[in-house]
């Protein structure tokens, strides 16, 4: 107790004892009414116990949303970091696709540029031959030079049968054109034709 309210009971105390010995009637009322103000009192106090108590409870409750917000932040964060991380990947993907895709354009363009070559190439020589050459023949000898396929004609038709002559190694062909499609036939020859010219 403070030095105000040890006074103040002190003085409550002596009113007491005064009136006690004066009017005992009037101290049984005094009695019952200090009873009251301190069941009020009690009362009160407990429930400004309580409210203080909810203020914490709830300072506590703001305080642990306050923190799982907080940690929802941060995880966003870490998601935004890592979509802009793999945005960038993609969008070095993209530019290395486009520079290959513009390769293989370019590819295709000299590709296209050669096969013209070839077509001036084959007129000039048909224009330029004295001899009459049969045609399957002359695209026969063409193909052999741009192949490097030598064909050997003396076998059955459905046997195709020759010689790769590649820069480092040589390799037979033989091939049963009735057991294979034409389109593994030509993926076969393709495969022997270099792309470097």
């Amino acid at each position: 107790m403070s030095g105000d309210q040890d006074e103040d009971f002190q003085e409550s105390l002596d009113t007491l004892v005064a009136i006690s010995r004066a009017q005992p009637d009037r101290l049984n009322q005094v009695e019952n009414e200090q009873k009251a103000f301190f069941d009020r009192m009690t009362a009160t106090r407990e429930t400004v116990t309580q409210i203080l108590k909810d203020m914490v409870q709830e300072e506590e409750s703001m305080g642990q949303m306050l923190a799982d917000k907080e940690e929802e932040r941060k995880l966003r964060e870490k998601e935004m970091e890592s979509l802009d991380e793999e945005l960038s990947q993609l969008t070095a993907k993209s530019q290395m696709m486009d520079s290959e895709l513009e390769a293989l354009q370019s590819e295709l363009e000299g590709l296209r540029s050669s096969d013209n070559e070839l077509t001036v190439l084959q007129n000039e020589i048909e224009d330029d031959t004295t001899e009459v050459i049969p045609s399957a023949i002359h695209v026969a000898k063409l193909y052999s030079l741009i192949t490097k396929i030598k064909w050997d004609y003396d076998t059955e038709p459905h046997i195709l049968k020759g010689v790769h002559y590649g820069p480092d190694l040589v390799s037979p062909i033989h091939i049963d054109t009735s057991a294979t499609s034409r389109r593994d036939i030509a993926d076969q020859l393709w495969n022997f034709v270099s792309s470097e010219w």
